[in-house]
């Protein structure tokens, strides 16, 4: 028999826009990361207890409300990052690019914070996860892969892509995300988007490349149409 894999990992629908949070760690550690935890800290802790798991930092996706907590625009979200480093002793990973909207949307200092680039890696026990940079939807938007999972947030979505048409977006740089960093991965790789926006909470990239006409243009031009530029 194999052995079992190290990996803790839990997909968790929160919110009333359809988020996923997630939750990945070292079994053997008992240690985890939230990724974009919004909404309901108390709930994200409890859920870390129940599996007998500690929470030992946030990583974010994005700058977003909706994705770490906080206000914007008029737009505010209960619960987040500077909720949850208020309860538990972790520091906040987020893109270099990244940081400053992070600060100004949820309040945090620049001592909670681990400026990260593309390429980075952080460890849980066997457990390696990767910061992938992938601009487009913001500056600093980023994406996470572990083993054979892509967790997305809104970069990428279940037979779609996030919006370049908010402040920082940009769809230049979402073609170069989609048809860059995010391309070379494998088809066995499977989608963890940061919205249940499309008809499965998660997808092989080799199916999206079928069903996501944004992973189906072949030059830029194509890609200026779509986007209707």
């Amino acid at each position: 028999m194999s052995e079992p894999s190290d990996l803790y990992f839990r997909q968790v629908p929160i919110g009333p826009m359809a988020n996923f949070i997630y939750f990945i760690g070292s079994r053997s550690t008992r240690t985890c990361v939230v990724v974009d935890p919004a909404w309901d800290t108390d709930a994200l802790v409890r859920l870390a207890e129940a599996d007998d798991m500690k929470i030992v930092g946030a990583l974010v996706t994005h700058y977003h409300p909706d994705h770490c907590g906080g206000g914007m625009m008029g737009f505010r979200v209960p619960g987040g990052v500077a909720e949850l480093i208020g309860r538990v002793d972790a520091r906040i990973h987020v893109h270099k690019l990244e940081a400053d909207g992070l600060k100004q949307v949820t309040g945090v200092s620049e001592g909670d914070l681990v400026r990260r680039e593309g390429g980075d890696r952080l460890a849980l026990g066997d457990v390696e996860i990767t910061f992938i940079h992938t601009p487009g939807h913001t500056p600093g938007s980023q994406c996470f892969f572990v083993r054979d999972r892509l967790v997305a947030g809104d970069t990428l979505f279940v037979d779609g892509c996030g919006r370049v048409d908010l402040p920082g977006g940009d769809a230049q740089q979402m073609y170069e995300s989609l048809t860059g960093p995010l391309a070379a991965l494998s088809d066995d790789v499977v989608l963890y988007p940061g919205h249940n926006y499309g008809p499965t909470p998660t997808s092989p990239l080799g199916t999206q490349r079928k069903t996501n006409r944004y992973l189906r243009i072949r030059s830029r031009d194509d890609w200026r149409r779509l986007m209707g530029r």
